[in-house]
């Protein structure tokens, strides 16, 4: 991968690991199984049968926890602090051959849009969460995961057309986090005066 490719490969798989960082490993490790792919070789390591069980195991779990209505947002909070940091250890790894200062700045970069993808995630559900829609949680999730698994394998097939759809999708992020706030402060306004008493 040139530079840029590996730019493009590195921000499309943090935006995916944003929204499901196991289904985006697995794909990854799937796809350099099969050899649909070719990864750097500092992240062969994804195709590992014991890391590809263990993402899948835990894709699994994912799945089932994010379709239960707060059970989401719990999981969710807990990923805060797993999703961005698994982004940026990926994007310092695909950096293998670059001076150190380029891959810490390459993982800051990876680690900042996983964040961002992940607000906005953890920020939708918490609104979706205040629906009694059941049906809501569901398609909300399948299409998280959709978008994850079509970035992981977009990042690692044609990684300069992920650069431009991550553009397109951070710009969509950062436009929903701040309508998102806004509903959520209101939300929580309403909920403060319910509660003070008369």
């Amino acid at each position: 991968m040139s530079g840029l490719e590996t730019l493009g490969f590195s921000i499309g798989t943090a935006f995916a690991s944003g929204l499901n960082v196991y289904a985006t490993v697995a794909v990854l490790g799937l796809l350099q199984r099969f050899h649909v792919i070719d990864l750097p070789p500092s992240l062969s390591l994804l195709s590992h049968p014991l890391v590809l069980a263990i993402a899948i195991a835990l894709y699994l779990i994912e799945f089932v926890a994010d379709k239960v209505p707060y059970v989401d947002s719990i999981w969710d909070v807990v990923h805060t602090f797993i999703r961005p940091p698994a982004a940026a250890v990926m994007a310092y790894a695909a950096f293998g051959n670059v001076p150190e200062a380029w891959r810490l700045a390459a993982a800051l970069l990876a680690g900042s849009i996983a964040l961002t993808s992940h607000g906005t995630k953890a920020s939708a559900r918490a609104a979706i969460n205040t629906s009694p829609e059941p049906s809501s949680n569901w398609i909300a999730s399948l299409s998280e995961d959709g978008i994850a698994m079509f970035l992981a394998w977009m990042a690692a097939k044609h990684p300069i057309a992920a650069i431009g759809i991550v553009a397109a999708l951070l710009t969509f992020s950062i436009y929903l986090l701040i309508k998102l706030t806004r509903f959520l402060k209101r939300l929580l306004e309403r909920f403060v005066l319910r509660r003070r008493p008369t």
